[in-house]
């Protein structure tokens, strides 16, 4: 039998793993970005219920075409020093993971492309090649990301005080208490507040001390 991996991290992905909120520019394609925006900023400073928030974003998301996905994934930025990092953690021994408030269509290609592990997120309906305006299936809130945390680490047969949660909004506060180490990274101010370590500039290289 192989040997398990060393340890686990667990990354959010939209300010995180990529620069960018992916939804927003889903909503421009619909001409109601500013308003997805605000919404969005709203849900990640925990002002409101990230499930119903999501709900009403990807409502208005409705009648854009699934080849904005395309217009969307070209345009993403990865986070200064992601590559970096995610080599180092594979040297090391470890696992690459992300699980997402955004969504599945644009991760399947962003995820590999920069040398994660395993991803989650959440996933749109689609009817005759465009959005309904609805998710497909059970949304990626705080309780499923911390879900996520706990399953990949017990398939892996890490303990959870080897692994690591980085995130930046209010919905990554359940996973980064369930690891062993909570890492806020470009975070809002609740989420700074409450997590075990904060990194200041946005270059995942500085997380790599951090590794095991």
């Amino acid at each position: 039998m192989p040997d398990s991996p060393a340890f686990l991290v667990v990354l959010d992905a939209d300010s995180t793993l990529i620069r960018n909120e992916v939804i927003e520019w889903l909503a421009d394609e619909a001409g109601r970005g500013a308003e997805v925006a605000a919404a969005t900023e709203a849900a990640m400073r925990g002002e409101v219920d990230f499930a119903a928030s999501l709900r009403s974003r990807v409502e208005a998301l409705a009648g854009v075409s699934v080849s904005a996905f395309e217009r969307v994934i070209a345009r993403i930025e990865p986070t200064p020093g992601v590559r970096e990092f995610l080599t180092e953690i594979h040297r090391r021994g470890g696992v690459a993971a992300v699980v997402s408030g955004g969504f599945h269509e644009i991760l399947d290609t962003v995820a590999p492309s920069l040398g994660v592990d395993r991803w989650r997120a959440n996933r749109l309906d689609q009817r005759d090649g465009a959005l309904t305006g609805r998710v497909s299936g059970p949304i990626v809130d705080a309780r499923a990301k911390a879900d996520a945390v706990r399953e990949w680490a017990d398939q892996e047969h890490i303990p959870l005080r080897q692994t690591i949660a980085i995130g930046d909004g209010a919905n990554d506060l359940e996973m980064m208490r369930v690891a062993g180490l909570g890492v806020a990274f470009n975070a809002k101010p609740t989420v700074r507040a409450h997590a075990d370590l904060v990194v200041g500039p946005i270059d995942l290289r500085e997380a790599i001390s951090l590794l095991p």
